[in-house]
């Protein structure tokens, strides 16, 4: 079992096939999917990822979630979530960001989010009610629901009844669905089928629970580390290496970096300045 991501849905667009067909699909970004904490059983008693996306201002984050993030070393998130793991195997390093190769083309994926908002709708719009007769008989209620109720027993209208109301805005998942192509340098994931939510809406992408996962998906996923991390490919879950090697600085080609390193162990140049600031600074005191 891996985490899961954190996407936005962007749009819609379509691909073209080998043969000059085209597969709509829906476009998802990775808004620099990152790890902020892990949950462990000794600690929390279950195995978790904890992710955030997006970038947020610092007066619309608490002030104990951007402790979190600062503890995390990672920047503010507008969007956190959860994705459990069987077991620590499947966690990741804090601080990494999760790329599109997370997922690879042809696999089955669950996406949750909340579906578009239609506002206050009526009885046939919200629940597929065919309406009254269009003709003699009915008076200007020609969408109306209809009876509500019974007769004097039971007396009231049952609770859960499919009347007019707030139509849209639920959290639903839409299961099995392909992942046709992904861009890592861009961060973009291409799926075809019913994704939920609106433009700009944040979704939870999972592996599918109901079709087995393809042996090409990296486990436990596909990552990059922060700037100032440096690991190898083959480093283990939820380790990061100690003796990570460090780039010299580029400015300063490597001859006179050991000139002035051997100029520093025979003594010349403690004064803090440049050789020919020492040689100058002597010349003047004899």
């Amino acid at each position: 079992m891996r985490t899961g991501v954190i996407a936005k849905k962007v749009g819609m667009t379509r691909l073209f096939q080998e043969d000059g067909r085209h597969v709509p699909v829906t476009v998802l970004s990775l808004e620099n999917c990152q790890v902020t904490g892990n949950r462990t059983a000794d600690r929390d008693g279950y195995f978790s990822v904890q992710l955030g996306a997006g970038e947020a201002k610092q007066k619309n984050v608490a002030k104990p979630q951007r402790e979190a993030f600062a503890k995390a070393n990672v920047g503010l998130k507008m969007k956190v979530a959860e994705f459990r793991v069987e077991n620590e195997e499947g966690l990741l390093p804090v601080g990494a960001t999760i790329t599109a190769d997370h997922f690879v083309a042809g696999q089955k994926v669950d996406i949750t989010g909340h579906t578009q908002g239609k506002g206050f709708a009526g009885a046939m719009k919200r629940w597929g009610f065919g309406g009254l007769r269009a003709t003699h008989g009915v008076s200007i209620s020609h969408r109306s629901h209809g009876s509500t109720g019974n007769r004097q027993d039971p007396g009231k209208v049952f609770k859960n009844k499919k009347m007019a109301g707030h139509m849209g805005d639920r959290q639903r998942t839409q299961q099995n669905l392909e992942i046709v192509r992904t861009d890592a340098d861009r961060g973009l994931i291409f799926v075809r089928g019913s994704v939920p939510g609106s433009k700009n809406g944040w979704l939870m992408v999972k592996d599918s629970v109901k079709v087995a996962l393809p042996e090409g998906a990296p486990f436990p996923g596909a990552m990059r580390r922060n700037a100032d991390e440096t690991a190898t490919d083959d480093a283990p879950a939820g380790m990061i290496e100690g003796d990570a090697a460090v780039e010299t600085n580029p400015e300063v080609p490597v001859e006179q970096q050991a000139k002035l390193a051997e100029q520093q162990d025979s003594g010349v140049g403690t004064s803090g300045g440049t050789p020919e600031a020492d040689a100058s600074t002597k010349n003047e005191e004899g």
